[in-house]
């Protein structure tokens, strides 16, 4: 079993920015993670995965450039760094993690087997 601790979300000005940060626990090795969000009335969408490396990265389209996932291995801790927020990107964040292959990254929810409690984060314009 993998425990998922989110924190850092919060309420931010448009073009402004925002860490989230996800602490697993338990079993811990071999994690791929990403980051999720659902803003209401919408699907949840990708935002960003990370091997366990963290060599390899996977964003989408609509973050690519303004958000930076990172993670500490030592720590067992994943990042999410949001910068030039729009409003557009009000949701809720999840982290998920999921027992893969070192090299393993993925974009779909069904591919994570954890997930987070997840933070909300708001932009204002």
């Amino acid at each position: 079993q993998v425990q998922l601790v989110e924190s850092g979300g919060g309420l931010v000005q448009a073009g402004g920015s925002l860490r989230l940060s996800c602490a697993a626990s338990g079993r811990t090795f071999v994690l791929v993670m990403g980051w999720f969000r659902q803003a209401p009335g919408k699907e949840r969408e990708f935002v960003a995965a990370a091997t366990w490396g963290g060599r390899n990265t996977l964003y989408a389209d609509s973050v690519k450039g303004r958000f930076t996932i990172s993670r500490d291995n030592a720590k067992n801790t994943a990042y999410l760094h949001m910068n030039s927020l729009k409003p557009e990107d009000t949701a809720v964040y999840s982290c998920a993690a999921g027992v893969r292959p070192t090299d393993y990254i993925g974009s779909q929810g069904r591919e994570y087997d954890y997930w987070g409690q997840g933070s909300q984060v708001t932009v204002s314009s």
